[in-house]
């Protein structure tokens, strides 16, 4: 039988775990020795590997100082951007190429995150980089009410990239945008106000999308009600859990005797949302979201079969079906185009943004003729969305994803990752679960496997910056920020895999060395 795990107490929250911004006297350790000697160092003192070789020669950087930039980040920008630097010793990022990027100094770095899993193709990717410029030099922006064939080529396209009936695409910014119409459109649909999201999930930061969002760090004091969130059907740190629950290559350490083909866990977590609409939720409801795999929550996974109950059990209350695809779209799973086809579910609505224009500003929401038309009642119109700047180079994209198998690559690349990273988690106590699929992939460390504490602050920067330090650069996520994700450009090689192994690796044995 599964057993249930008492719940933690007393963790912090994912906000009190960013590192602390440096001061402005401190800015004189920013000035390093150029890149090659950096690098050159590294390898050397930590016995690592050589990084894999590039070819592409980036510009020098001739603009201001590192000291000047940062004296404007703090008295200039929004002060969020001070909140999210992430790194004691911040990255000046000046130029990029598929997976790589160079800061100011010259020195490199393997991107295993790609712009919060946005550059889907790589860094300036050459093809889409000559449709860019191409199209700049044509046409950059024209309102919508006209009829500009870059709009309605890559329309086309898109829809010709999902099943039936998901065919109508409305073009958006941003996912946060692309969420808050879904958000609408459900309500305006059914006639009902309601909406169910899992928690630990992250679907934006507009007013309304933030209710949708289930995690405390990216709220705000303000009304946007109308949103429950269920709970997150979580294998490995939630109360049940097995041995064969996920649709990944590499499952929990947690051990269950369920027969073959049924998982208890999936139907302990059904009853909890059989238990929120019981309890929480009116008889009719607008919509249920969830993200094929989480990403803010650093790739958590649910049974095999919940999304399909999950679907079912709304759609009798009156609601529709959103997948987010922000991140797990266009091919990153590896296995399907989109995350939710990995589930083997239809959903009414799907979103998406992040990889679907490699790194320039876009979002999309497609869902079917009848849910369109309901919305087609009232005037909604969008400055940029549909751009033909922006469909010009998400098109290139589709280009890029299909003619340079960067499906299968995420496949096979990814699949090769979690395996590798297993084999780590058995290595070190304090990496409690790995999971994912292609290259949507979450670590989760713990200060020991058996308690499945989230490991500390101290312990989780630590580990950060020593892995920014020896070349590569990662995410990190969750509700209490215990995740490191790796999320890299879709174009990553088993070489690279390899070498980020080796410094993750060397990176977390510096820590326990520490300890």
């Amino acid at each position: 039988m599964l057993k249930a795990v008492p719940r933690l107490t007393s963790v912090p929250h994912v906000g009190s775990r960013m590192s602390k911004t440096c001061n402005l006297a401190a800015l004189a350790k920013f000035h390093r020795a150029s890149g090659a000697a950096c690098q050159k160092a590294a390898h050397k003192s930590h016995d690592l590997p050589p990084m894999p070789p590039c070819d592409f020669k980036p510009l020098k950087h001739q603009g201001m100082s590192k000291q000047h930039m940062m004296e404007i980040r703090q008295l200039n920008c929004q002060p969020m951007t001070m909140k999210v630097t992430y790194y004691k010793s911040p990255v000046f990022i000046h130029q990029g190429h598929m997976q790589w990027l160079w800061d100011t100094d010259g020195k490199r770095y393997l991107d295993f995150f790609a712009g919060v899993a946005t550059v889907s193709v790589g860094h300036c990717n050459p093809k889409v980089t000559a449709v860019a410029v191409a199209q700049m030099k044509r046409l950059w922006h024209t309102t919508c009410i006209y009829v500009t064939p870059p709009l309605q080529e890559y329309c086309e396209k898109l829809a010709s990239l999902l099943p039936d009936p998901l065919k109508v695409v409305y073009l958006t910014n941003s996912g946060s945008e692309a969420n808050d119409l879904a958000m609408l459109m459900a309500r305006l649909h059914t006639g009902n106000h309601d909406m169910i999201s899992l928690r630990g999930s992250y679907h934006g930061g507009s007013q309304q999308t933030m209710a949708l969002t289930s995690n405390s760090a990216f709220k705000y004091p303000v009304a946007n009600g109308g949103c429950t969130a269920t709970m997150c059907p979580d294998v490995f740190r939630g109360p049940w859990g097995g041995s064969h629950c996920r649709d990944s290559p590499v499952q929990t350490i947690r051990t269950c005797d369920c027969p073959q083909g049924q998982c208890m866990a999936n139907d302990k977590y059904i009853g909890q949302l059989d238990e929120t609409f019981a309890t929480s939720l009116p008889s009719r409801v607008a919509g249920f979201f969830a993200e094929p795999i989480q990403g803010m929550g650093a790739a958590v996974q649910y049974p095999k079969d919940y999304l399909k109950q999950a679907y079912q059990r709304v759609r009798e209350r009156g609601g529709v079906c959103i997948a987010d695809e922000v991140q797990t779209g266009f091919g990153r799973t590896g296995s399907h185009f989109w995350g939710f086809q990995g589930h083997e579910v239809m959903p009414d609505i799907v979103t998406m943004a992040k990889g679907i224009a490699g790194g320039f500003p876009m979002g999309a929401l497609v869902t079917t003729p009848e849910i369109a038309a309901a919305f087609s009642k009232g005037a909604h119109f969008n400055t940029y969305g549909g751009n033909p700047m922006a469909c010009s180079i998400a098109s290139s994209v589709l280009d890029v994803i299909k003619e340079d198998g960067t499906q299968q690559n995420s496949l096979v690349v990814g699949t090769y990752l979690l395996t590798e990273l297993a084999k780590l988690r058995d290595k070190h106590e304090i990496i409690g679960d790995v999971r994912g699929k292609g290259l949507q992939i979450g670590v989760e460390m713990v200060e020991d496997k058996v308690s499945r504490t989230p490991l500390s602050l101290a312990a989780m920067n630590n580990i950060f910056e020593d892995t920014k330090d020896m070349g590569v650069l990662i995410g990190k996520g969750g509700v209490y920020g215990q995740n490191f994700r790796v999320q890299p450009p879709m174009c990553v090689t088993k070489d690279d895999a390899d070498y980020f192994l080796a410094v993750f690796d060397r990176s977390i044995q510096n820590y326990m060395d520490r300890r």
